[in-house]
């Protein structure tokens, strides 16, 4: 997959993907600094959030932080890296990203909730029907578990993580977070949401004293597709009126 980007582009491409690391602090499935998203320019270069010179946490990314790298960790356009460096676990997106071509955006964040459901031993179910539409297909899809609580900081580890999420559109790594891909970081970050709202419920149900059960098959395959105006240009729209006001860039 290859993406012309021309200035204008890659400014507003930097300025979503700056916006797509705040919707995840806001709505804390990242708590802190650590976390980030990767967003694929062409076979070999992608944006990502990067650690820069006064780092204080995704809810304080700004445009200045997304940078240019290539798959391989340098700088994708001249000068690119002066004053930031890559994530350490820039290998957990490449290798996605190279196994995937069908991917154009890897989000790795740290759901606290997600993360106890699966330590608590619950199996994400699609619990809810009209509640979350996308959310319910996605997890009806099966969302994979990387058993390792390790940092994906080698390409050895991104290829475990990539061979577990196969052609899923994400896995939990387990005592870790989650790794989720989409075709565009509003895509992405709002399947994040969706996972980790349905993985509220599942505790808020097992807390209960229930057991998390999947909503009869029937109601789900008569659950209509409500298309992209909704499920993507709404939503986000609605995601981003949530944000409290841009940090200085």
């Amino acid at each position: 997959m290859t993406v012309d980007v021309h200035d204008d582009d890659l400014r507003e491409l930097r300025h979503q993907l700056a916006l797509g690391c705040r919707v995840l602090a806001a709505r804390e499935l990242s708590p802190g600094f650590l976390g980030h998203i990767s967003l694929r320019l062409d076979d070999e270069r992608i944006l990502v959030r990067c650690r820069g010179p006064q780092e204080s946490g995704l809810a304080s990314t700004t445009a200045r932080d997304v940078r240019v790298v290539t798959l391989d960790g340098g700088p994708g356009l001249a000068g690119e890296l002066d004053g930031w460096t890559v994530p350490h676990e820039l290998p957990l997106h490449a290798r996605i990203l190279r196994r995937r071509p069908d991917v154009r955006c890897v989000v790795h964040a740290h759901p606290r909730r997600t993360v106890a459901a699966d330590l608590a031993g619950l199996v994400l179910e699609p619990l809810v029907g009209a509640y979350d539409i996308p959310g319910s297909a996605l997890v009806a899809g099966g969302i994979p578990v990387y058993p390792r609580s390790v940092l994906v900081s080698s390409d050895a580890l991104g290829d475990e993580v990539a061979a577990h999420l196969g052609d899923h559109a994400a896995a939990l790594l387990r005592g870790h977070g989650v790794v989720v891909t989409g075709g565009s970081v509003p895509e992405a970050v709002l399947r994040a949401v969706s996972i980790d709202e349905i993985a509220h419920l599942c505790l808020l149900v097992a807390s209960a004293g229930g057991r998390p059960r999947a909503i009869d098959e029937a109601d789900r395959a008569a659950l209509p597709d409500l298309g992209g105006s909704l499920n993507l240009d709404v939503a986000w729209r609605h995601e981003l009126s949530r944000l409290p006001a841009a940090p200085r860039s």
